[in-house]
């Protein structure tokens, strides 16, 4: 199998978590001779060969990084100039996020599998897994640990050539978390990272309060 993977991450390869994703999920898919051509949406100058190769490929997997319910513009635009494939063709994503919830990840998921049609494609499946922001911050031991478990996800797609077993629907983890928690985040945000906020706020002259409304 030989897989067209397209970075829609609108950093450059230095700052992708998603790429530091795919470069173990592509590590665990090529163990048994699967092929694969990365390109990324960040380099403007290569959207030329990206489209031609989207042309020229049956196999693609387009890996996105979902920023407050919606897929990076650079993403979207880049998407605006293809053309729907005709043939048997098949599309297949990775969701990731900051986010932890699963749940927080489901309208992104709805909007890839319509894609996958407008683009006349089947849908291979979206492989949705939150929680993966502070990727690029840790170091070479624990990055390896974060993104190790998309390697084994890496075999799972090589081995059924989609995101649709239950192996891959259980990766996303806890749809929402349990109550306590979910009262122990609120509690954080609302007094620490709060009172982090309004330092950087401060610090770039903002005056108001966080919660100001002026056109309430």
């Amino acid at each position: 199998m030989h897989v067209l993977i397209i970075n829609g991450s609108p950093r450059i390869k230095k700052f992708s978590n998603t790429d530091m994703i795919l470069s173990k999920f592509t590590e665990g898919m090529c163990e048994n001779g699967d092929t694969f051509e990365q390109y990324e949406i960040s380099d403007k100058n290569s959207w030329d060969t990206i489209r031609k190769a989207y042309d020229e490929n049956d196999n693609i997997l387009i890996a996105l990084p979902l920023y407050v319910e919606c897929i990076p513009g650079l993403l979207m635009e880049f998407l605006e100039t293809l053309s729907p494939k005709t043939g048997n063709a098949k599309m297949s994503f990775i969701l990731q996020s900051g986010f932890a919830e699963g749940i927080q990840l489901r309208c992104g998921e709805a909007y890839l599998e319509k894609l996958a049609g407008y683009l006349g494609c089947e849908y291979g499946g979206t492989l949705v897994k939150g929680g993966n922001f502070e990727i690029r911050f840790l170091d070479s031991e624990k990055k390896n640990q974060a993104t190790q478990p998309y390697a084994e996800m890496g075999r799972e797609f090589s081995k059924n050539g989609n995101f649709n077993s239950e192996k891959c629907k259980a990766f996303t983890g806890p749809e929402v978390f349990p109550k306590p928690v979910r009262l122990l985040v609120g509690f954080f945000f609302k007094t620490a990272v709060k009172k982090g906020f309004m330092k950087d706020a401060e610090s770039m002259g903002g005056t108001r309060p966080l919660d100001y409304k002026p056109y309430s």
